[in-house]
């Protein structure tokens, strides 16, 4: 009797094991350098893990088990870091500018990955991360779209590659077109992909700059949970592949807005928050570690420079969506 159970625990064990090991370098490494986030840090690694030769088809498959609870318990704490009253503050105009910006940069891209011919999974990711919040929203959305495993992998690559390149445009850009401090927070806020780029990029321009920098980004975030249920709807309507329909609104994304609705009582003290936060990133990057496990390598460099041109061109639609709805509206 001991032996039947043994056989389905140890895989899982193992995926455990491993799971935990990619997500603990991945935090030192992202702790270090924080302009490089920890989940896209967890990427690489299960990428580099997935490629090993020792990796048993039924580790890999116990890791994928794994890997769909750590994805909707961390997108269900994301929701704690959003503070409705404080997005509100932000005014109408501003409010407006950032929902502008996020759907004409998602559909945007869509609409630009069908012109490059890049597969619609992965077009679907890179508009959600580029127009959002970076490799969290990409995490959020693979749930509820037909993508590939690889599809994942290049995504947050793009999201780190031009989200870093960003970092340094800008502050050079907002410097030349003489934009004040708090525009250029603003600017960094809309348009730059991960929270920790939208710090780096601010930075320069002092603390006006990136405390409101941070707020508008947030302000993207919580447009994470209705375009995640939209796609879902949309998902059901497309004729199935033989698989199971996504679910009408997935049962994550309504635990990230009770979370939401939660943290903007301004009950939940504060030590809290900080542990929900580091939690949160542990969870998404155990995800994340999980789906670079199950990346093959010769796919992602076949869709590479398709993928970058798409990168690219997303990149100066959301720099340039953000800076005209800004200075139209905000």
């Amino acid at each position: 009797m001991s032996t039947t159970h043994a056989r389905p625990t140890r895989p899982y064990l193992t995926a455990l094991a491993i799971t935990g090991a990619g997500v603990a370098a991945a935090y030192l490494v992202g702790t270090a350098v924080p302009v490089v986030s920890a989940l896209t840090i967890a990427v690489v690694l299960g990428i580099l893990a997935g490629s090993l030769p020792a990796l048993s088809d039924e580790t890999r498959k116990a890791i994928s088990g794994v890997t769909k609870k750590l994805l909707r318990a961390g997108v269900v704490l994301l929701g704690l870091q959003l503070s409705l009253p404080s997005v509100l503050a932000l005014g109408p105009g501003t409010l407006l500018a950032v929902v502008l910006t996020v759907g004409i940069t998602f559909l945007g891209t869509i609409g630009l990955g069908r012109l490059l011919g890049v597969p619609r999974g992965l077009a679907m990711l890179v508009a959600t991360g580029f127009s959002i919040c970076g490799a969290s929203a990409i995490a959020a959305m693979e749930g509820v779209v037909e993508r590939e495993d690889s599809d994942v992998a290049t995504a947050v690559a793009l999201v780190t590659f031009y989200g870093g390149l960003a970092i340094a445009a800008v502050p050079l850009l907002g410097g030349w077109l003489r934009l004040d401090a708090v525009r250029i927070g603003e600017w960094a806020g809309l348009s730059v992909h991960e929270v920790a780029q939208v710090v780096a990029a601010a930075t320069p321009a002092g603390g006006a700059a990136i405390a409101v920098a941070i707020v508008i980004k947030l302000s993207r975030v919580v447009l994470l949970a209705p375009m995640v249920a939209a796609v879902g709807v949309h998902e059901r309507h497309r004729p199935a592949d033989g698989g199971k329909r996504p679910p009408l609104v997935p049962l994550f994304v309504l635990g990230f807005l009770a979370m939401a609705a939660l943290r903007s009582t301004g009950i939940v003290p504060g030590a809290a928050l900080d542990v929900a936060k580091v939690g949160c990133t542990l969870l998404l990057a155990g995800a994340l570690f999980g789906l670079g496990c199950a990346v093959r390598i010769g796919t992602l460099v076949r869709t590479g420079g398709r993928a970058l041109l798409l990168g690219l061109l997303s990149t100066l639609l959301v720099g340039t969506t953000a800076l005209v709805t800004l200075a139209v509206l905000g």
